[in-house]
């Protein structure tokens, strides 16, 4: 089955929606120019009541650009986040210090770049969770465009790649198409399920995760 993170999250309501719909990571921007930034004081702060409720908490996710592994490490600690999505333009060699708890997303220009990304970062990604995220290509942002990922360069990494996960322009309308099309590992959904920049749509988050689950997807294990 597809797994699913949200990304975007910036309070504890949409943190709760997005958990209660089956979402299997959320995520939490720490990019200071992103609209979608969140301080890490509020995302210790949503970390521990999701974890007080005693209900399934999902994956929490800090999506760093262009930060030392050193203060990402102390970040994690500070906020209870379990890994780090390194956005930015970090290389390889930053992995090693941060201890198996980070994956890389790239903003590849074509399936050439793709396939050469992702065989220089797969093997730097998580053990238990996301090896790779393909976001779509814009060369004045790090993310969170509203623009559709090239399809057929993600497929060709998730062929080749074990636990991708796809994000760029989906939305509740075209994720199942994206699953089927692509066969990633999982999806990521920032900007498809708000109601504004910051806010989820509860129905948007919902319907997106029912949509993405049904569609089938990569059989990596999670």
């Amino acid at each position: 089955m597809t797994h699913v993170k949200i990304c975007g999250t910036t309070n504890l309501d949409d943190a709760i929606v997005a958990a209660e719909a089956g979402a299997d990571l959320l995520g939490f921007i720490l990019y200071p120019k992103s609209p979608r930034y969140v301080a890490p004081e509020t995302i210790a702060a949503i970390a521990n009541s999701l974890r007080s409720r005693g209900r399934r908490v999902p994956i929490l996710v800090g999506v760093f650009v262009n930060v030392a592994p050193a203060d990402i490490l102390a970040t994690l600690a500070r906020t209870g986040l379990d890994l780090a999505q390194l956005h930015g333009d970090e290389p390889a060699s930053v992995f090693p210090a941060l201890r198996g708890r980070a994956f890389k997303a790239l903003r590849p220009v074509g399936l050439d770049d793709a396939l050469a990304q992702a065989e220089i970062f797969w093997t730097h990604g998580v053990g238990a969770g996301p090896q790779l995220l393909i976001d779509a290509y814009d060369p004045r942002a790090y993310g969170g465009t509203g623009h559709k990922a090239d399809w057929d360069a993600a497929a060709a990494v998730a062929r080749g790649f074990d636990r991708m996960l796809l994000a760029g322009g989906l939305t509740p309308e075209n994720v199942a198409e994206a699953v089927r099309t692509v066969k990633p590992w999982g999806v990521d959904v920032a900007s498809g399920v708000e109601a504004e920049a910051g806010r989820k749509d509860p129905t948007a988050v919902r319907r997106f995760v029912a949509a993405a689950k049904a569609s089938g997807g990569s059989t990596g294990e999670p």
